[in-house]
């Protein structure tokens, strides 16, 4: 029974109410600052709960009331409106109830890649760049790139941008996988279809704290920047190569003129990575159940098509096709692909927490 289940939300609420009171919980700021988090995290479903519990109570009492002939009829009324909130109350706490993803408010690293396809791929990584520098703009989101390496055809071998604002690994975190584009080349005479790919990976922005990674375990090399003109182009020996030898994992950074800075910004995204490989390590060992709550799962999978002699794009973990491909890249309406993504994952949230 749902009021059972909302019982240790009330219970748990408080019982951090006094403890936060208490003075040993006061003088101790980083226990205080966990409580007052988990305590703000409940809040919302504590209201909704009394609600509800509430609500059962006055039916409960209303239908005492119709067997009192002079009381019936407003009974009677009372209990239409009631029995009309119930529902709707009930909808609005399986939403609460939904187990947070822990990552869901935190900034990002967006890395681009391109994959099988060459030039094409590396045009299409130019594409979607620009598509999601215009859905950041769209949610008053801020975009810094932190490091790219051009292809000669234009667009991007790679690029990596940090996202900041509100929620935005909630709704990102959706697009970590293979993107395929198909589309006719520029160079194309004949008019063929091309298929390439790149491939995305979301990874939230981690605190220094949170990540500690020892000088020894790091390689780092300093080479002369490389680029095709412009401000990626130095005569000095800036571009920094960081390579972290128990993983294997290599971050290279040439976008800023100070070595110093871009060593910081490649120790970053290293960071990024490494606690992204502890996100999945610990997925694995709590089982398929844990992918289902963050809303992962395979992130190696191909995802998404762009097709665009057809003008359509294709989600493959939804069936979801819609066949204005070039509005959404073009004006950043990714919402129209990712709104039905989330309602998907959180109603199979709800289900496999048997809600």
């Amino acid at each position: 029974m749902l009021k059972d289940k909302l019982q240790p939300f009330i219970a748990r609420f408080e019982e951090i109410t006094e403890l936060l009171m208490s003075p040993e919980i006061t003088s101790d700021i980083k226990r205080m600052t966990s409580l007052s988090k988990e305590q703000s995290s409940i809040e919302q479903i504590v209201e909704k709960a009394k609600e509800y519990i509430k609500t059962i109570d006055d039916i409960e009492e209303n239908k005492l009331m119709l067997e009192d002939s002079e009381l019936a009829e407003l009974a009677k009324e009372e209990l239409k409106e009631l029995e009309a909130k119930k529902p709707l109350l009930e909808e609005e706490i399986k939403f609460l109830m939904i187990p947070k993803d822990p990552n869901d408010d935190r900034n990002i690293y967006l890395e681009l890649r391109a994959g099988a396809g060459g030039d094409e791929a590396a045009l299409f990584v130019g594409d979607l760049f620009r598509g999601y520098l215009r859905y950041a703009e769209n949610n008053g989101w801020k975009v810094e790139i932190m490091s790219s390496s051009d292809s000669e055809a234009g667009g991007y071998k790679e690029i990596v941008i940090l996202v900041k604002g509100d929620h935005v690994y909630s709704k990102l975190k959706f697009e970590s996988g293979t993107h395929r584009v198909q589309r006719v080349p520029a160079t194309e005479s004949q008019g063929r279809v091309h298929t390439s790919a790149i491939t995305v990976a979301v990874m939230p922005e981690v605190d220094d704290v949170e990540i500690e990674i020892n000088e020894s375990d790091l390689k780092i090399d300093v080479m002369r920047a490389s680029g095709n003109g412009g401000q990626s182009v130095n005569t000095t020996d800036s571009a920094v190569r960081i390579t972290h030898i128990p993983s294997g994992l290599v971050v290279t950074n040439q976008d800023q003129k100070s070595q110093h800075k871009n060593k910081e910004r490649a120790m970053k995204v290293l960071k990024a990575k490494l606690y992204e490989i502890e996100m999945e390590k610990k997925m694995e060992a709590e089982g398929a159940n844990r992918k289902e709550q963050v809303g992962t799962g395979d992130r190696s999978g191909r995802i998404r098509t762009y097709n665009f002699p057809q003008n359509r794009i294709s989600d493959h973990r939804i069936n979801l096709t819609l066949y204005r491909l070039d509005s959404i890249l073009e004006d950043g309406l990714f919402d129209e692909v990712i709104d039905p993504l989330i309602a998907d994952h959180q109603s199979r949230l709800i289900e496999a927490n048997g809600l």
